[in-house]
C-alpha cells in the first residue's frame, strides 16, 4: 500500500512583514492647551507595500486628540520626525499617549506616554 504525503507551505506577505511602527521620541511646545508635537517614528519601511503611514495623539482615556497622516514611505530616512501643530488638549491634561501606525498592521498596541510638564 502506498502512502502519499502532501506537505504544504503557505507564505503570505504578512509573514515577512516588518515590526510595527514605533514612536521613539516626542517633543512638544505650546501655550495654554494648544501644542505643536514633534514625533519621531521608527519602522522598517520596505516601500509602498509596507510603511509607517501615521501617528496620533490620544488622551490617557483613549480619546483621539490629533492625527498626522504620512503619505509616503521613508525607506532611506529612519528614524524620521514629523510635526503636527495646533493640537488642542482638554483643560488639565498633563500627559498624552502617542501611537504609531503602518499601512499593513494598523495602529500599534504600544504607546509612548508624553509628560507635558
Amino acid at each position: 500500500m502506498k502512502q502519499i504525503v502532501f506537505i504544504s507551505v503557505l507564505l503570505t506577505s504578512g509573514a515577512l512583514s516588518a515590526d510595527p511602527a514605533t514612536v521613539v521620541n516626542v517633543t512638544a511646545d505650546g501655550t495654554e492647551n494648544v501644542y505643536r508635537f514633534n514625533v519621531t517614528i521608527e519602522h522598517a519601511d520596505t516601500g509602498w507595500d509596507h510603511y509607517a503611514d501615521g501617528w496620533r495623539i490620544e488622551s490617557l482615556s483613549g480619546e483621539i486628540l490629533g492625527t498626522r497622516i504620512l503619505h509616503h514611505p521613508h525607506v532611506n530616512e529612519q528614524p524620521f520626525t514629523r510635526s503636527l501643530g495646533q493640537v488642542t488638549l482638554p483643560n488639565g491634561t498633563t500627559q498624552v499617549a502617542i501611537r504609531a501606525r503602518d499601512n499593513l498592521d494598523g495602529w500599534g498596541k504600544d504607546v509612548y506616554i508624553f509628560d507635558l510638564n
